[in-house]
Protein backbone atom coordinates (compact mmCIF):
# COMPACT_ATOMS: atom_id res chain seq x y z
CA UNK A 1 0.00 0.00 0.00
CA UNK A 2 1.04 3.52 -0.74
CA UNK A 3 1.92 5.79 1.98
CA UNK A 4 0.42 8.93 1.88
CA UNK A 5 1.01 12.05 3.74
CA UNK A 6 -2.50 14.56 4.18
CA UNK A 7 -0.36 17.33 5.27
CA UNK A 8 1.10 17.80 2.41
CA UNK A 9 0.25 20.83 0.18
CA UNK A 10 -0.68 20.87 -3.32
CA UNK A 11 1.47 20.69 -6.07
CA UNK A 12 2.68 21.00 -9.41
CA UNK A 13 2.31 18.18 -11.41
CA UNK A 14 4.85 16.32 -14.00
CA UNK A 15 5.07 14.24 -16.83
CA UNK A 16 3.95 11.25 -15.55
CA UNK A 17 1.26 12.61 -13.38
CA UNK A 18 -0.19 14.58 -16.57
CA UNK A 19 -0.13 11.51 -18.28
CA UNK A 20 -2.09 9.55 -15.44
CA UNK A 21 -4.88 12.46 -15.02
CA UNK A 22 -5.65 12.60 -18.82
CA UNK A 23 -6.28 8.90 -18.88
CA UNK A 24 -8.43 9.10 -15.90
CA UNK A 25 -10.15 12.34 -17.74
CA UNK A 26 -10.74 10.22 -21.09
CA UNK A 27 -12.56 7.30 -18.08
CA UNK A 28 -14.93 10.50 -17.88
CA UNK A 29 -15.25 10.87 -21.26
CA UNK A 30 -15.99 7.48 -21.85
CA UNK A 31 -19.00 7.76 -19.20
CA UNK A 32 -20.58 10.39 -21.08
CA UNK A 33 -20.17 8.47 -24.09
CA UNK A 34 -23.65 7.04 -25.32
CA UNK A 35 -21.82 5.68 -28.78
CA UNK A 36 -20.87 2.28 -28.53
CA UNK A 37 -18.06 3.39 -31.48
CA UNK A 38 -17.20 6.16 -29.01
CA UNK A 39 -16.45 4.38 -26.18
CA UNK A 40 -14.38 1.12 -27.73
CA UNK A 41 -12.32 4.07 -29.77
CA UNK A 42 -11.65 5.77 -25.85
CA UNK A 43 -11.26 2.64 -24.55
CA UNK A 44 -8.31 1.67 -26.50
CA UNK A 45 -6.29 5.07 -26.63
CA UNK A 46 -6.84 4.32 -22.94
CA UNK A 47 -5.08 0.59 -22.96
CA UNK A 48 -2.26 2.06 -25.10
CA UNK A 49 -1.25 5.03 -22.68
CA UNK A 50 -1.94 2.71 -20.16
CA UNK A 51 0.87 0.12 -21.42
CA UNK A 52 3.92 2.88 -21.20
CA UNK A 53 3.57 2.63 -17.27
CA UNK A 54 5.98 0.84 -15.22
CA UNK A 55 4.21 -0.32 -11.97
CA UNK A 56 7.12 1.44 -10.19
CA UNK A 57 6.30 4.96 -12.20
CA UNK A 58 2.36 4.27 -11.80
CA UNK A 59 2.45 3.71 -8.19
CA UNK A 60 4.51 6.86 -7.66
CA UNK A 61 2.14 9.12 -10.03
CA UNK A 62 -0.61 7.55 -7.94
CA UNK A 63 0.52 9.15 -4.64
CA UNK A 64 1.53 12.56 -6.52
CA UNK A 65 -2.00 13.33 -7.44
CA UNK A 66 -3.26 11.79 -4.02
CA UNK A 67 -1.26 14.03 -2.44
CA UNK A 68 -2.19 16.87 -4.40
CA UNK A 69 -5.91 16.39 -4.16
CA UNK A 70 -6.21 15.61 -7.40
CA UNK A 71 -7.60 11.37 -7.37
CA UNK A 72 -8.98 9.84 -4.60
CA UNK A 73 -8.34 6.34 -4.51
CA UNK A 74 -8.77 2.92 -1.82
CA UNK A 75 -7.19 -0.22 -2.32
CA UNK A 76 -9.14 -3.41 -1.60
CA UNK A 77 -8.16 -5.84 0.65
CA UNK A 78 -7.32 -8.45 -2.72
CA UNK A 79 -4.50 -5.59 -3.55
CA UNK A 80 -7.13 -3.97 -6.42
CA UNK A 81 -6.75 -0.06 -6.45
CA UNK A 82 -10.06 2.28 -7.51
CA UNK A 83 -8.87 5.96 -8.87
CA UNK A 84 -10.79 8.08 -9.76
CA UNK A 85 -10.70 11.73 -10.56
CA UNK A 86 -11.90 14.54 -7.49
CA UNK A 87 -13.91 17.52 -8.00
CA UNK A 88 -10.77 19.15 -8.09
CA UNK A 89 -8.76 16.96 -10.62
CA UNK A 90 -11.00 17.52 -13.21
CA UNK A 91 -10.83 21.04 -13.16
CA UNK A 92 -7.09 21.35 -12.85
CA UNK A 93 -6.94 18.25 -15.54
CA UNK A 94 -6.55 20.58 -18.71
CA UNK A 95 -4.32 23.70 -16.73
CA UNK A 96 -0.90 21.95 -16.94
CA UNK A 97 1.63 23.62 -18.86
CA UNK A 98 4.75 23.51 -18.56
CA UNK A 99 5.97 26.36 -20.40
CA UNK A 100 3.65 28.82 -18.71
CA UNK A 101 5.08 28.44 -15.48
CA UNK A 102 5.48 31.85 -13.81
CA UNK A 103 6.64 32.53 -10.28
CA UNK A 104 4.73 34.80 -8.28
CA UNK A 105 5.92 37.83 -7.10
CA UNK A 106 4.84 38.61 -3.34
CA UNK A 107 3.98 42.72 -2.40
CA UNK A 108 7.22 42.36 -0.29
CA UNK A 109 10.13 39.40 -0.15
CA UNK A 110 10.32 37.38 2.60
CA UNK A 111 14.41 37.67 2.75
CA UNK A 112 14.78 34.21 1.86
CA UNK A 113 16.85 32.92 -1.51
CA UNK A 114 15.35 29.87 -3.47
CA UNK A 115 18.41 27.69 -4.56
CA UNK A 116 17.80 24.85 -6.62
CA UNK A 117 21.03 22.44 -7.32
CA UNK A 118 21.32 19.56 -9.52
CA UNK A 119 23.94 16.94 -10.68
CA UNK A 120 22.93 15.86 -13.30
CA UNK A 121 25.28 13.13 -14.95
CA UNK A 122 26.96 13.90 -18.15
CA UNK A 123 24.91 10.56 -19.75
CA UNK A 124 22.17 12.64 -19.28
CA UNK A 125 23.49 15.74 -20.77
CA UNK A 126 20.13 16.83 -22.49
CA UNK A 127 18.36 17.00 -19.08
CA UNK A 128 20.65 19.36 -17.26
CA UNK A 129 20.83 21.93 -20.23
CA UNK A 130 16.96 22.01 -20.57
CA UNK A 131 16.62 21.92 -16.41
CA UNK A 132 19.08 24.86 -16.61
CA UNK A 133 17.63 27.04 -19.88
CA UNK A 134 14.06 26.53 -18.13
CA UNK A 135 15.35 27.71 -15.04
CA UNK A 136 17.27 31.07 -16.62
CA UNK A 137 13.83 31.40 -18.47
CA UNK A 138 11.31 31.43 -15.47
CA UNK A 139 14.33 34.83 -13.82
CA UNK A 140 16.42 32.51 -12.16
CA UNK A 141 19.69 33.85 -11.39
CA UNK A 142 22.42 31.56 -12.79
CA UNK A 143 25.05 31.84 -9.25
CA UNK A 144 26.96 28.60 -10.93
CA UNK A 145 26.32 25.82 -13.60
CA UNK A 146 23.95 24.07 -11.70
CA UNK A 147 23.16 26.54 -8.60
CA UNK A 148 20.57 28.47 -9.71
CA UNK A 149 18.88 30.98 -6.85
CA UNK A 150 15.55 32.73 -6.77
CA UNK A 151 14.18 35.08 -4.25
CA UNK A 152 10.74 33.99 -4.27
CA UNK A 153 8.65 30.75 -3.01
CA UNK A 154 8.87 29.01 -6.09
CA UNK A 155 8.65 25.05 -4.54
CA UNK A 156 5.65 23.74 -6.30
CA UNK A 157 6.80 25.55 -9.85
CA UNK A 158 10.71 23.40 -9.22
CA UNK A 159 8.47 20.50 -8.39
CA UNK A 160 6.42 20.61 -11.31
CA UNK A 161 9.18 21.02 -13.29
CA UNK A 162 11.77 18.31 -12.06
CA UNK A 163 8.98 15.54 -12.13
CA UNK A 164 8.35 16.96 -16.07
CA UNK A 165 11.97 16.28 -16.69
CA UNK A 166 12.48 13.25 -14.45
CA UNK A 167 14.94 14.41 -12.96
CA UNK A 168 14.11 14.38 -8.75
CA UNK A 169 17.03 12.32 -8.67
CA UNK A 170 19.34 14.89 -9.64
CA UNK A 171 17.85 18.31 -7.93
CA UNK A 172 18.72 19.51 -4.03
CA UNK A 173 16.14 22.39 -3.26
CA UNK A 174 17.27 24.82 -0.43
CA UNK A 175 16.14 28.08 1.33
CA UNK A 176 18.90 29.90 2.51
CA UNK A 177 18.45 33.10 4.79
CA UNK A 178 22.21 34.95 3.03
CA UNK A 179 24.38 33.86 0.23
CA UNK A 180 27.88 35.79 0.06
CA UNK A 181 27.67 38.13 -2.93
CA UNK A 182 23.91 38.56 -1.76
CA UNK A 183 24.56 42.39 -3.21
CA UNK A 184 24.95 41.25 -7.00
CA UNK A 185 21.95 39.05 -6.85
CA UNK A 186 19.51 41.46 -4.84
CA UNK A 187 20.44 43.92 -8.18
CA UNK A 188 19.75 41.21 -10.95
CA UNK A 189 15.97 40.95 -8.96
CA UNK A 190 15.71 44.96 -8.28
CA UNK A 191 15.51 44.07 -4.47
CA UNK A 192 18.31 47.14 -3.72
CA UNK A 193 16.34 49.63 -1.54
Amino acid sequence: MVKINKKLKRIRLGKNQKRLVTLLLGGVALSLSASPKKQFQILGEIHDELKNFDEKHLKRSIKTLYESRVINYKEDKDGRMTVVLSEDGKKRAITYDIDNIKIKKPKKWDGKWRIVLFDVPERKKRIRDVLRNHLRAIGFFEFQKSVLIHPYDCKDEIDYIIETYEAREFVRFVVAETIDNELHIKSFFGLLN
